[in-house]
């Protein structure tokens, strides 16, 4: 088996049900017994008139693979060229042979990380999977090595001369690799099911809310690292109208009167008719177009950037902080098109790229934004806000912000999304001292053309992300509300917010109607329920499900239960937080626990999975406590100002404190089996408080900054970023910030086993940060590893990369605080 790729699961239940395997010795190191024949399910024959077997054929992979998914699923019975057959039990099974094929299914089950061989007699032509991989024998022997938890075993026999003579014996590799076998159906969460299984990658609703296109997308072994997505057109019923199945569209867009959709595609626009559904090509040659939106029925407008031509010099002459980015030199300019005759006019001009913020048909006007000089030195861009007026080709400017984020029209009147220091502090809701976190957004209002400004968000928490206008003036905002991720209508007559009830923990995207009765197509998840596809209106404020990927990704499937945990700092501060508790939890036994953080101005949000999957490493036999430090935005203002200039300060006081509260809450956790793990901030945090505390047992660091300084020099956002987390302090005006906070300086206190993990190709965070960590304490003779991915820049997208990480990390922590070394061993054995 690829050790890269292994399914990842839950410690099983060893219920009486289960036959346990009785090991007797065969010798000093092998350990073996065969396998009970009431614990594997049979079916067939399978196509009994079958005139030549798959292995007969040119086509017997192909044949096989495509047999597989239907054997794998939980049901009773399946049916083949009309024939219904049914699973049984394989010890029912007494035929000499049988036309067709048959398969047969069992479930392996390991309490650890487990090797061994499985040896397969009287079968003599047969595929064995395991978690859908094909596993290529040694003649009849094939080699185990299974992570922790529920592993699925099916096996496709298309030549037996005897079915009384087929065994099936197991040998572990020695006394601590033991194996349950069962023919139960019901599994813990598994690395492939939170990866694979199918998600919404895009969706959009129509204006008159009675169509809506959505895409879904997931993985099998067979596409590897490439996507499988399907784009749908389904009307207000939830039925499919039209489906996109080779090519899939992007950057899709409704006709303001409701008869046709335009999308990307294939390097060309396109025009579908909603009634119809016939197609025309609007225009080609589009490359760096985007951003495309109807301006009026017949016209659309759009942003095309032109990349400079390909420099062939020797060196590069920096113009700016910002031309280390790849894209500092690529400038955009904004163009209408005409739909009729694919006629392209530009709209705005000169050396700076303009972005489009919004537009306004009826008045003939555009709000544009754009940097005031390219490459300009400063931790804060100016940004200009102009309208356009596309008639006559004037501007006019509205505005001139140090801090902006968004502009959208209300009417008359125009929303901006900006930090609480927009106009000179207009929004800060803080004590004269504190300095304002700008990654706290919130919503304003320009009148008058920008001459006054009021501040509408200033005494609410939540921080404003993404900002949408409905057609009477109201604002729906995306928002960080504490650790979940919500939307809110802002009543602008009533001058309220008011939460919108989608039913989820973390809303991922949304988009909606401008009819009478708007609505919502709104996509999320929730801490312990994997992600749902739902429509909300919005005057009933009342959501129902159009889809679930539960059915499709997560039958039969056992979820971590979850506890909500709060605690009160030595501040008399609330720090919120929440436990994954694993299942089939006995609170006799002592556990091992993981400390998972961030701590970089976002609280960790309740998603179901992403890269940190919780619930997967509770599956694993691990207490899962995520805690939401001091310095994160959703929690108001005050609370997100301490980030500023802190560096950990008041973040890793806030870890220690709760995991010591974490002990006393839950006296099942072993106070000498902690870890703790973390990414980009949340690696410079683990860092930190491998330097200040002995409580935690192995620590891993994920792109983590080990000197600040380095990394406010060196990565790409890095002093972007600083001038956030660093406001106004400099290396030369504030020398100690940068040293006595930075974890390599004080590395000699480490005495933790620490783990680092970073991306070789990470513009972020360079890698560079866990070399300076790994090169201090290698040379002090500290333990600890560096393991670095291959092409990977800031976060581990890449199927194979995504399961190889989750793997290590698991590993790392199972050798050091399970004392099961074994897995890390096979993982990274010692040449």
């Amino acid at each position: 088996m690829n050790p890269r790729s292994i399914w990842l699961g839950k410690k099983p239940s060893l219920k009486t049900t289960l036959a346990v395997l009785t090991l007797s010795t065969f010798s000093s190191s092998l350990f073996a017994a065969p396998l009970n024949k009431a614990d594997i399910k049979f079916i067939g024959p399978i196509a009994a008139d079958m005139q030549l077997k798959p292995y007969q054929t040119e086509h017997q992979d192909a044949i096989i693979n495509n047999l597989l998914p239907s054997l794998q699923q939980p049901k009773k019975s399946i049916t083949v060229f009309g024939e219904k057959l049914k699973w049984q039990s394989f010890d029912s099974v007494n035929a000499l042979t049988l036309g067709g094929l048959q398969a047969l299914k069992l479930t392996a089950s390991a309490e650890r990380f487990t090797q061994g061989t499985l040896t397969i007699k009287g079968i003599e032509k047969a595929q064995l999977f395991i978690n859908s991989e094909k596993q290529t024998p040694t003649k009849d022997v094939y080699e185990l090595a299974l992570s922790q938890g529920d592993h699925q075993i099916v096996i496709i026999a298309e030549q037996v001369a005897n079915w009384n003579d087929v065994e099936f014996d197991f040998t572990a590799k020695t006394d601590t690799h033991t194996l349950t076998f069962s023919s139960k159906e019901q599994h813990g969460l598994s690395a492939k099911q939170l990866f694979d299984a199918p998600t919404v990658s895009a969706l959009s609703l129509s204006p008159d809310a009675k169509q809506h296109l959505v895409s879904t997308r997931h993985y099998q072994n067979s596409t590897g690292n490439t996507a499988n997505t399907v784009t749908e057109l389904k009307d207000d019923d939830n039925r499919t109208i039209y489906r996109f199945e080779s090519g899939q569209p992007s950057n899709v867009i409704w006709s303001p009167d409701n008869n046709y959709i335009v999308y990307l595609l294939e390097g060309k626009l396109k025009q579908l008719n909603r009634k119809t559904l016939s197609l025309r090509v609007i225009a080609e040659n589009l490359d760096g177009a985007g951003g495309f939106s109807y301006f009026d029925n017949t016209s659309l407008i759009f942003n095309w950037s032109k990349s400079p031509t390909a420099d062939s010099s020797l060196t590069k002459h920096y113009k700016g902080l910002q031309d280390r980015w790849s894209y500092a030199r690529i400038t955009s300019q904004v163009y209408l098109l005409d739909i009729n005759t694919g006629l392209s006019k530009i709209l705005s001009q000169g050396p700076l790229s303009h972005s489009i913020e919004d537009f306004n048909s009826k008045r003939g006007t555009v709000l544009l934004s754009r940097g005031t000089q390219p490459m300009l030195a400063t931790t804060h861009p100016t940004t200009e806000l102009i309208e356009l007026n596309i008639a006559n080709g004037k501007s006019e400017v509205i505005g001139l912000f140090n801090i902006f984020n968004q502009a959208k029209y209300s009417n008359n009147d125009i929303y901006v999304t900006a930090g609480p220091d927009f106009k000179d502090g207009l929004g800060r809701n803080l004590p004269e001292d504190m300095l304002s976190n700008n990654y706290d957004g919130q919503l304003y209002l320009l009148t008058d053309n920008g001459k006054k400004a009021s501040a509408l968000s200033r005494n609410f928490d939540p921080a404003i992300g993404q900002l949408e206008v409905l057609n009477n003036g109201d604002a729906i905002v995306k928002v960080t509300d504490q650790d979940t991720i919500a939307l809110y209508l802002y009543d602008k007559s009533k001058q309220r917010f008011n939460k919108l009830k989608t039913g989820f923990d973390v809303v991922e995207q949304f988009s909606y109607s401008n009819n009478r009765s708007p609505a919502i197509l709104v996509s999320g998840s929730n801490a312990s329920s994997p992600q749902q596809l739902k429509q909300l209106s919005i005057n009933k404020n009342k959501a129902k499900t159009l889809w679930d990927s539960k059915p499709e990704g997560y039958a039969n499937t056992d979820i971590a239960s979850l506890d909500e945990f709060n605690f009160t700092n030595a501040e008399g501060v609330e720090i919120k937080g929440r436990v994954y508790l694993p299942t089939d939890l006995d609170k006799n036994k002592q556990y091992p626990a993981l400390v998972y953080y961030y701590g970089g101005t976002s609280p960790v949000t309740r998603g179901f999975t992403g890269r940190y999957p919780f619930n997967l490493w509770a599956e694993h036999g691990y207490v899962v406590y995520v805690v939401q430090p001091t310095g994160a935005t959703g929690f108001g203002q005050e609370f997100s100002a301490k980030h500023v200039n802190a560096w950990g300060q008041y973040t890793a006081d806030d870890i220690m404190q709760g995991t010591q509260a974490l002990l006393k809450q839950y006296p099942f956790i072993d106070k000498n089996r902690l870890g703790n793990l973390g990414a980009s901030y949340g690696g410079f945090m683990t860092m930190l408080l491998a330097t200040k505390t002995d409580m935690f047992s192995a620590s891993i660091a994920h792109a983590g900054i080990s000197n600040i300084t380095s990394y406010w020099g060196q990565g790409w956002w890095g002093y972007l970023y600083s001038g956030e987390a660093s406001k106004n302090s400099y290396p030369w005006n504030n020398a100690t910030l940068y040293s006595d906070h930075s974890p390599v300086f004080h590395a000699d206190k480490v005495t933790t086993p620490l783990l680092l993990l970073h991306g070789d190709s990470d513009t972020n965070v360079p890698v560079g940060e866990s070399h300076n960590m790994y090169t201090a304490l290698k040379l002090l003779g500290k333990d600890v590893d560096l393991i670095e991915y291959k092409g990977a820049d800031h976060q581990i997208f890449a199927r194979d990369q995504r399961f190889d990480w989750w793997s290590t990390k698991l590993a790392y922590f199972d050798q050091h605080l399970k004392n099961e070394p074994q897995w890390w061993q096979y993982l990274y054995p010692k040449k």
